[in-house]
């Protein structure tokens, strides 16, 4: 097979510790290559390399088979290479037909912008991959889902013959994710576009790519492909091993637990277009997973138990008493904590270090007087980044260095510091690698065993079968079904979700 791409003897280094080293990075024309690896693995560093985001220390590009070097995205873009990021990279302010066309907007006579025509094109390109998206509506108006998909359609729309997904599926549900993997193969096999899919879901990586390559620690440990020479799937099992070293996926993270009483009572509560009388109890220890289709209104059900939106009827009791939290720092001092969705936008604080990403809800424990004790706050810093396992070379650096998995350890562990009563945990292993979802899930667990009642928002039926005790199926803003531990499965769950009942 002829290669689109041949990245050889890539090295990187930042502040002297070696991020790549000498990384050969090979991958066909017209293939769905997969680059896997734990956080911290260097797979956004080799891409961002590759698409001219960052400059690499040693080592050479060959595109095509043209040695290329590039020292901007744009220089990238021009010799046909498109990087959909990890990070949703939109601009709330602008309408989605904007976001698309930014920087690259089609203009009629005298350099007037020809709107009619760039909605068409929207259009055209939504309708390629299945979705409906208003391409008049501002971007703030849309959940992170639809925002990843513009992300995902800008690729599409500029006819790139490299596209990089950097974790493009995290927010999609299973029938985006379909379509997305469904207009990536049209991509490939009829217009021959190589595509690099970075992902931490090893069933997609097995059922949509071609090949894959693991990253272990910055160097390359295998290149194979995804069907044994029998086209049998190759073990995910397997994967995960060369990937972290150990068996993970394997290993049973569930623990019994005796649950308490009623911790939180739910009763009839309401937000307008997205919940509707929705009632139900968390007892003291317990798990209870939420889980429903996209747009169901699993999030603005946790939002409004946080304070984050209004409910307009209903009401909310925590350990016997009435609370009506009207804003997250309300909930905070009722002693609830949010992990939300949508970690970039809502959960870190870009221009904080890590350590002060950590410290910032508890900041008062921190103080004497106007004076901030740094000393305390990076001793309290270094114990959660032991605990969570997090990789980051010094906690004094900015957030945004860290890989997308890092950040959201580093956002559970500012409420972990917080110790509430409820946590509110949504989508809680969003673009985390298989190894750290099991670090995850056994702090879930510790918590839970510690008293902790904990409420687990999520659109994975193997995420809620693993730790959750109880799982509420939510359909059009209703309720539509309860099951317990020992009737969870993808069917019940989807019967429920798509508005069946069971027997």
């Amino acid at each position: 097979m002829e290669n689109a791409l041949a990245m050889s003897n890539i090295t990187k280094t930042f502040g002297g510790v070696p991020v790549l080293i000498d990384v050969d990075f090979t991958v066909g024309k017209g293939e769905i290559h997969a680059l896997i690896g734990e956080n911290g693995a260097g797979k956004s560093t080799l891409m961002n390399i590759l698409g001219g985001v960052i400059p690499r220390d040693k080592g050479e590009i060959e595109l095509f088979g043209e040695k290329v070097e590039f020292h901007t995205p744009a220089e990238a873009l021009a010799k046909g290479i498109a990087f959909v990021h990890q990070e949703l990279n939109v601009v709330n302010d602008l309408t989605v037909y904007e976001n698309l066309f930014l920087g690259h907007e089609l203009k009629g006579k005298f350099g007037k912008l020809n709107k009619a025509e760039m909605i068409r094109r929207t259009v055209e390109i939504f309708e390629r991959i299945d979705v409906e998206v208003d391409p008049t509506v501002m971007v703030r108006d849309l959940q992170a889902t639809y925002k990843q998909i513009i992300e995902i359609a800008k690729s599409v729309l500029f006819n790139a013959k490299l596209v990089i997904m950097d974790e493009p599926t995290t927010s999609l549900t299973q029938h985006e994710v379909e379509n997305v993997f469904r207009v990536m193969k049209n991509l490939t096999e009829q217009h021959g576009v190589t595509i690099i899919f970075i992902s931490h879901k090893l069933k997609e990586v097995v059922e949509f790519c071609d090949t894959f390559t693991v990253l272990r620690n910055g160097e390359v440990i295998g290149t194979q492909a995804t069907k044994t020479p029998e086209g049998r799937p190759v073990d995910q099992a397997d994967i995960a091993r060369m990937m972290v070293g150990r068996d993970v996926i394997n290993v049973e993270v569930y623990k019994e637990r005796k649950e308490g009483d009623i911790l939180l009572s739910v009763k009839d509560l309401h937000v307008p277009g997205h919940v509707n009388e929705i009632s139900f109890d968390l007892h003291r220890g317990e798990i209870l997973g939420i889980t429903g289709l996209l747009g169901d209104g699993k999030e603005e059900l946790a939002r409004a138990i946080f304070g984050d939106i209004r409910y307009t009827s209903g009401t909310m009791e925590l350990r016997g008493k009435r609370i009506n939290p009207k804003q997250p720092a309300a909930a905070r001092k009722f002693g609830i904590g949010m992990l939300p969705a949508n970690r970039k936008e809502n959960a870190i604080i870009k221009d904080l270090t890590v350590a002060g990403n950590m410290t910032i809800v508890t900041l008062p424990d921190y103080r004497r007087g106007p004076t901030l004790i740094k000393s305390k706050e990076y001793e309290t810093a270094t114990l959660y980044k032991e605990r969570l396992n997090i990789k980051v070379q010094d906690l004094h650096n900015l957030i945004g260095s860290l890989s997308g998995g890092n950040q959201q350890k580093v956002v559970l562990a500012k409420w972990l510091i917080a110790k509430p009563d409820v946590m509110l945990l949504c989508n809680p292993t969003q673009g985390v690698d298989v190894g750290a979802k099991n670090e995850i899930y056994n702090i879930v667990m510790e918590l839970a065993g510690l008293g902790m009642g904990i409420i687990v928002t999520t659109g994975e039926a193997a995420e809620a079968a693993r730790i959750c005790d109880r799982l509420l199926v939510m359909y059009h803003g209703n309720l539509q079904g309860e099951l317990d531990r020992n009737n969870f499965s993808e069917e019940s769950i989807m019967i429920l979700s798509t508005g069946g009942h069971l027997n």
